[in-house]
């Protein structure tokens, strides 16, 4: 019988990384709560309608790489692709769009794409989302912004780049369209991409193809066609992140790969990483709301990638987890000892030590070599003479000292750290 394995690019992750893995994400969630982001857990799959009228029909992620399958009621269901839309649909469903606003939400989580799967791309990936939804401020951008560049800078994070943009509003964009079709249909693009400057010819901009880009030397920018709105809007955000010390770079040509983007753009990109450089990014989306059956609501927010992100840490040689499982490693010696070691674990776990012990009736060396494989600080010895007298014996590990305390006081001397 041939061994089972898990689907391609579905990336795992064991002890050892997971830490650091787990670190990530915390990390990037805990600078959106200390926004005032509040959290919101989604389902991992919707009604296919859902992001078809939210992301868009013509977008790859839509036509190309969504898991979409028909369930026992006949119902078209999708794995979720992204977030957004369907922090959009629960926000409308549950009517927290009627209440205090802006409404402020963050996210964690799998997404699902089915993409040719490499170091960074991959069909099951992690991200964590944040949205601001119902307030059109570009004060509002700027914070959504310097949320993500807060969760990176604690992580530790350096090597990585700001890119930021607009790309218009309804009122300026269809004359930025035209005259990007315009320029697009003088050029000798191969039939798909042909397509794609039809049905989205700011997707065209995106494409990261050497010879594509070549040829669009000279194509009309976003940033050249903003309507007097969207100039002075773009321009405070840019004032906004200046003042709170988020340094960023201008790219006229950062489109997203997204329709329902509006306005404010944004990127990260970490250049170690190679072609998948971007490590997060978002953007405003104006009218996201109304095309899901409600009010015409402004919103923005962020996509951060928890598994680049942490290509990007590791990278930087960083390692923010705690890769020691435990605090303290129990060594009982015999069976008397192995009962006393287990109620003494629970005691400890109870004031929140972490707490492994030696099972199987291990001898004392291949206890204390657990011990040592553990990353515990301390190692807690107990033998027939320690269950005698009431004490224990506590090591520490690093220094190799080793004393006799009363077991009663076992607890609070771990915990003081003495």
């Amino acid at each position: 019988m041939s061994l089972l394995q898990a689907p391609r690019g579905v990336p795992e992750y064991l002890p050892g990384v997971s830490a650091d893995f787990l670190a990530v994400r915390n990390t990037l969630g805990r600078a959106a709560e200390l926004g005032g982001y509040g959290y919101i857990e989604l389902p991992v799959f919707e009604d296919t309608a859902v992001f078809v009228r939210g992301v868009g029909e013509s977008t790859d992620v839509v036509s190309k790489e969504m898991y979409t399958f028909t369930d026992r009621g006949d119902r078209s269901l999708s794995l979720r692709p992204e977030g957004t839309a369907g922090v959009m649909r629960s926000v409308l469903e549950n009517g927290l769009h009627r209440g205090s606003l802006p409404v402020k939400l963050w996210y964690a989580g799998p997404f699902f794409r089915a993409e040719r799967p490499q170091q960074g791309r991959y069909r099951q990936l992690q991200q964590v989302g944040v949205e601001a939804i119902g307030i059109d401020d570009p004060l509002l951008d700027a914070e959504v912004i310097a949320i993500a560049d807060e969760g990176y800078r604690r992580l530790g994070l350096r090597g990585y780049q700001l890119y930021v943009s607009s790309i218009g509003c309804r009122t300026c964009r269809p004359g930025y369209r035209e005259a990007l079709q315009e320029f697009l249909a003088g050029l000798p693009l191969d039939e798909p991409t042909a397509e794609r400057a039809r049905l989205n010819p700011l997707r065209v901009l995106d494409d990261k193809r050497p010879d594509v880009q070549s040829l669009l030397e000279g194509a009309p920018l976003p940033p050249d066609h903003l309507c007097d709105d969207c100039r002075e809007h773009f321009s405070r955000v840019q004032q906004a992140l200046t003042a709170l010390g988020v340094r960023f770079t201008l790219n006229p040509r950062l489109v997203r790969g997204l329709d329902y983007y509006t306005r404010t753009t944004f990127e990260f990109d970490h250049p170690a990483l190679g072609a998948q450089s971007g490590i997060g990014g978002g953007g405003r989306y104006d009218g996201l709301m109304e095309s899901l059956g409600g009010p015409d609501m402004s919103g923005i927010g962020f996509g951060l990638g928890t598994d680049r992100t942490l290509l990007a840490c590791q990278a930087e040689g960083l390692h923010p987890g705690d890769l020691s499982a435990v605090d303290v490693f129990l060594v009982p010696l015999g069976e008397a000892a192995r009962d006393a070691a287990s109620r003494l674990a629970g005691r400890l776990r109870a004031d929140g030590v972490r707490v492994d012990m030696a099972f199987g009736g291990r001898g004392m060396k291949g206890s204390m070599k657990a011990a040592d494989k553990s990353g515990a600080r301390w190692a807690i010895i107990i033998g027939d003479k320690e269950l005698a007298e009431g004490t224990v014996q506590i090591k520490h590990l690093e220094s190799g000292s080793q004393r006799s305390v009363p077991a009663d006081e076992v607890v609070g001397a771990i915990l003081t750290g003495e």
